[in-house]
């Protein structure tokens, strides 16, 4: 009788652990949204709205792909913030940067202020970073010379301070990018995709210099 015991215990036991990976590999879905859903929440709660357009930013729905000005891929997971021209104010906040898949931040023409998070360097998905006529202020993170499928990069009239991080200058697949209108200062970037970018991208800012010589990040 013991063979019996054993082969029935061993049986439990598989079905056990089938039964536990299915568990693991269906709340991994809702585990992610709701971490997405906490980020944006950070977002909101730092935001003056005057117009409600967040208004359907709810935390009791698991999935925030059903709330308005967001979209999702074909996993559930947000890709997209669509929040440009919006009269919103207040600061970005360091939880953005748990937006694994998203790919385009459109956030231009608000009110946005403060500094630009390190965090949001954790963007490894990120496509387009669109922060242009806020009032954002600080240095630029040199953690944003880790978005290597970043290809525009548009933060033009704001109140940006400091250099362009070197490290912006190896993102393989950066294309275009505007920096005009802020109050940067150093040498402007020469290397990698800053060789053909125009000089009006840099414009308006009155202690950034062009070449030539080394690059130059102390000012």
């Amino acid at each position: 009788m013991a063979a019996p015991i054993a082969t029935r215990t061993l049986s439990l036991a598989v079905c056990a652990a089938v039964l536990v990976a299915v568990v693991v590999v269906s709340l991994a879905p809702v585990a992610a949204a709701n971490e997405e859903g906490d980020a944006l929440m950070a977002l909101r709660r730092g935001l003056e709205d005057p117009d409600g357009v967040l208004a359907s930013w709810d935390p009791n729905l698991v999935n925030p792909c059903t709330w308005f000005h967001v979209a999702c891929n074909d996993d559930n997971r947000i890709d997209r913030i669509e929040l440009a021209n919006m009269r919103l104010s207040g600061p970005l906040p360091a939880e953005l940067g748990k937006l694994e898949q998203l790919q385009y931040m459109e956030m231009s023409g608000n009110n946005l202020q403060g500094p630009i998070p390190p965090e949001l360097g954790d963007l490894k998905n990120l496509i387009s970073m669109d922060l242009y006529n806020n009032d954002i202020s600080g240095h630029l993170p040199s953690t944003l010379g880790n978005l290597k499928s970043l290809r525009f990069l548009r933060i033009d009239h704001n109140r940006l301070t400091g250099p362009i991080p070197r490290e912006l200058s190896g993102l393989p697949n950066l294309e275009s990018v505007d920096f005009s209108s802020n109050d940067l200062c150093g040498t402007i970037p020469t290397s990698g995709p800053f060789e053909n970018v125009p000089l009006s991208s840099f414009s308006n800012n009155p202690r950034l210099k062009q070449g030539p010589g080394a690059y130059d990040a102390h000012c």
